[in-house]
């Protein structure tokens, strides 16, 4: 199900500065990699949520959402997870008061999908958040 249009993805994106990468990889040939450099070169703060990395392109990791710094407001949190891995990612990003889950493509989970709305947070689910920030840029 696609929750938003595009204009509605692209005020998402143009809003939100702070945005916790969950499942990114320090691996280059990685998705969660690639887009992640691809929004930090265009101006986001990228926070990593990975139990493995100590840091990220220089930059501290945590291994969870409830280890980023309170003070540090997420907008979205960015979810490169299997579908089945998601529904606690969800919780927690609403502990933490995150505005809007981002399902990344082949992340498809309607009953976490679900849980995020009921929770008040808007949701982009299937959907690619480097190709939706380059498509509506050029």
């Amino acid at each position: 199900m696609k929750d938003y249009d595009n204009d509605k993805t692209w005020k998402f994106l143009t809003t939100a500065k702070n945005i916790a990468v969950v499942g990114i990889s320090d691996k280059p040939d990685r998705d969660s990699y690639r887009v992640s450099r691809y929004l930090k070169e265009n101006g986001y703060e990228i926070f990593p949520v990975n139990p493995s990395l100590t840091e990220w392109e220089g930059i501290k990791a945590y291994p969870s959402l409830m280890d980023i710094p309170k003070e540090n407001k997420i907008d979205i949190v960015d979810i490169f997870r299997k579908p089945d891995t998601v529904i606690p990612i969800v919780n927690d990003a609403a502990k933490i008061g995150a505005r809007i889950i981002w399902f990344q493509e082949g992340v498809v989970n309607e009953t976490a999908a679900e849980n995020a709305r009921k929770y008040g947070m808007n949701v982009v689910m299937d959907r690619c958040m480097m190709k939706e920030h380059y498509r509506h840029k050029h």
